[in-house]
């Protein structure tokens, strides 16, 4: 395969790495199993154009993605829309689409991995054609992340402390809203503190990604207005893989979900991926059957064609 790989310097495990070497490794690998590879290190500000004029050649089979999940959820929308395969390295903070294609975490080791690979295919979602690998969500998640954005931090360590320091602060001062939604046949309008709609269903795990990304499915989550004992209690009940067993959790799983603010403020937001965006008064929500490629494993990519995809391939 020809493929690219973009690593952005400026993510996460890639700030303290010798990145001069890690390009020279991430060629010698690829290049070993047989692929025409050429490594870019690339400033989180041009990293995505640079992908998107990348993915546009057509003599490039696929690119490969390395740096948090923001870089990692940009470069599955380039090679969704264009049609290339997809790499992840895994250099951000959670790593949560990599934890879904079983992935190693160790950015070393998923150079071998990939290189020795096949090409599978997997769902991948959209919110008003906004692609997203993970999940779309609003009230509690949303609130925590902007308080988390106006904290100042320069390491994964330092993100982590201001998460933790945001979601006391949500504890303290939980959201609800009126949402009205539609998903496969129930039609309801409810008064929340949360909405979750994932890109296939949550696994039971504390990091809230999915054990499997072929289910065409989303998982749509929402939780009842919460007062702060209410909000501990959810958060204990996500550290401990358990938010199915929390009675104030609605669980539904559909193709595609429709939400409508009726209420909506003029600065609501919401997360796609862990960025914080402008909430929109109506969202559509979709997930697309196997119409990401995807680079993993061999031996892990399911065979069997579907309706709109293609069989895996050897790479």
């Amino acid at each position: 395969m020809k493929l690219i790989g973009f690593f952005n310097r400026d993510g996460g495990t890639f700030r303290t790495t010798d990145m001069a070497a890690y390009e020279k490794r991430a060629e010698q690998v690829f290049r070993d199993a047989g692929h025409d590879f050429e490594a870019l290190v690339i400033g989180g500000r041009d990293i995505v154009s640079a992908m998107e004029r990348a993915a546009r050649r057509d003599d490039i089979d696929g690119i490969v993605a390395g740096g948090g999940d923001g870089t990692i959820s940009a470069a599955a929308a380039i090679a969704w829309k264009t049609g290339v395969a997809l790499g992840v390295i895994p250099a951000g903070t959670m790593n949560l689409f990599a934890r879904s294609l079983r992935l190693p975490l160790d950015i070393w080791q998923t150079l071998d991995i990939l290189a020795a690979g096949e090409v599978d295919n997997v769902d991948i979602g959209s919110a008003n054609g906004r692609a997203f690998v993970h999940q779309f969500s609003a009230g509690l998640h949303a609130r925590m992340v902007r308080y988390r954005n106006g904290y100042t931090y320069r390491s994964r360590i330092g993100k982590m402390s201001a998460s933790t320091r945001a979601a006391f602060g949500v504890i303290a001062n939980p959201p609800e809203f009126d949402v009205d939604f539609e998903a496969g046949d129930v039609r309801e309008q409810r008064h929340v503190s949360a909405i979750s709609v994932s890109n296939n269903p949550f696994g039971a795990n504390a990091l809230l990604y999915a054990d499997s990304l072929r289910s065409g499915e989303l998982g749509f989550y929402t939780a009842k207005p919460l007062r702060p004992l209410g909000v501990a209690r959810l958060a204990i009940d996500i550290l401990r893989g358990r938010v199915r067993e929390n009675a104030d959790v609605m669980i539904m799983h559909a193709p595609e979900v429709h939400l409508h603010f009726p209420n909506l403020r003029q600065l609501a937001n919401c997360v796609m991926d862990g960025e914080l965006l402008p909430l929109e008064r109506d969202v559509i929500l979709k997930v697309h059957p196997g119409e990401l490629k995807v680079m993993v494993q061999e031996g892990t990519a399911i065979k069997v064609a579907r309706e709109g995809a293609v069989d895996s391939v050897a790479i």
